[in-house]
């Protein structure tokens, strides 16, 4: 705190979480600790850069006042975050009931006889206060899977494992039933082939009986035929 004989300034640098492309304000208090009427000015280096409510005023007697001191965003960020802004701060004793409307350049105008006391304040970059990294609810054991507790004390633990086994017994069940499926079918297609084989089997006597009837016979090409079919059928059936 800088105490001088009209006011207290605190702090006495002005702290600006820098980030770009971001409007940032820091404030100030003047603390007023005589009985005068103290009137006030704050001049800074870089008045584009910044802007100051109220950049000037009169602080009552054993009363303070703060001051808003906003820069304006930054497109680029200074080498080493490093800032030589500066801002001076005036003071002179005022009139008894003096306002601010009051207030002239006069007034903080040494050349004209006017006790001047003047505070310079510096601007510091400082990084910006990080968010709260965020906490877990409750331990690694609460997060870990655990049975529940019922109203009337009683785990629900077996409530679960009953739901499991339920579940495993279905899907055996529709694993079963699809093998069976799957066997009734080969079963039938494996009857068909049977059938159909001993119809061939018995075509093929009756052609042998009528061939050994006939005096022509039955054309030797078509025996070979109905042979070869025979075998197929009886590969197929077989590999079935």
């Amino acid at each position: 705190m800088s105490s001088g004989e009209l006011l207290h300034i605190q702090p006495q640098e002005l702290q600006f979480p820098f980030e770009l492309r971001k409007q940032i304000s820091c404030s100030l208090q003047l603390s007023n600790k005589t009985d005068n009427y103290v009137a006030f000015k704050v001049k800074t280096t870089n008045p584009k850069k910044y802007c100051v409510r109220p950049n000037t005023g009169v602080v009552m007697p054993r009363s303070t006042c703060d001051i808003i001191v906003t820069m304006q965003a930054q497109k680029e960020a200074p080498p080493d975050m490093q800032c030589k802004d500066k801002f001076l701060l005036q003071s002179v004793v005022a009139n008894p009931g003096a306002t601010a409307k009051d207030i002239t350049p006069e007034m903080f105008n040494k050349e004209s006889g006017h006790e001047v006391e003047e505070c310079k304040l510096r601007v510091v970059y400082v990084a910006p206060p990080q968010p709260p990294s965020p906490v877990r609810e409750g331990s690694d054991e609460d997060s870990s899977p655990r049975a529940s507790v019922s109203e009337n004390g009683h785990s629900n633990a077996g409530e679960f494992t009953g739901a499991k086994a339920f579940n495993e017994r279905g899907e055996h069940q529709d694993t079963s039933y699809e093998a069976r499926s799957l066997i009734s079918k080969v079963t039938e297609e494996k009857n068909s082939v049977i059938d159909q084989n001993k119809r061939l089997q018995q075509e093929l006597e009756v052609l042998r009986r009528d061939a050994s009837r006939s005096r022509g016979g039955v054309p030797f090409m078509y025996v070979v035929l109905v042979g070869i079919i025979g075998i197929i059928l009886g590969f197929l059936l077989k590999r079935t």
